[in-house]
């Protein structure tokens, strides 16, 4: 049975696995899944990914982020555009998440990257989801 929404089911698993108190967690890979653990990765909301060596499907590992109080870094993750509903922005449509103490992730002709990332380039673009 096909999924109808991937990256829907990556941000559930994530959200799923910090409630639990996970280390990790695993999502079949695909290139966009990959190009939004890098940017996880690279703004500090998730510690590591790696993908795996076998071969088609494969998998994403995410090495969920925790303080030191066991809490987790990531108190809330939505997505914004769906299968159903998509949701495109400008680059001056990009607003800040929670008074900038989180982070929108776009999908944009130049890659996948941060809403601050896309304003600074004047890039719009699919407004995948927001993180804080």
């Amino acid at each position: 049975m096909s999924m109808s929404d991937p990256i829907a089911d990556m941000l559930t698993r994530m959200r799923n696995g910090l409630q639990a108190g996970k280390v990790t967690v695993d999502v079949p890979r695909s290139n966009v899944k990959v190009a939004l653990c890098r940017v996880l990765a690279e703004q500090g909301y998730i510690e590591s990914y790696e993908e795996s060596e076998q071969p088609a499907p494969g998998i994403v590992r995410i090495k969920l982020r925790y303080l030191s109080d066991r809490q987790p870094v990531i108190q809330g993750i939505t997505r914004v555009s769906k299968p159903s509903l998509r949701v495109y922005v400008s680059h001056d449509e990009i607003n800040q998440v929670r008074s900038g103490l989180g982070i929108s992730i776009l999908s944009t002709s130049k890659g996948v990257m941060t809403g601050k990332q896309a304003r600074k380039q004047k890039l719009g673009g699919e407004l995948l989801c927001k993180v804080w």
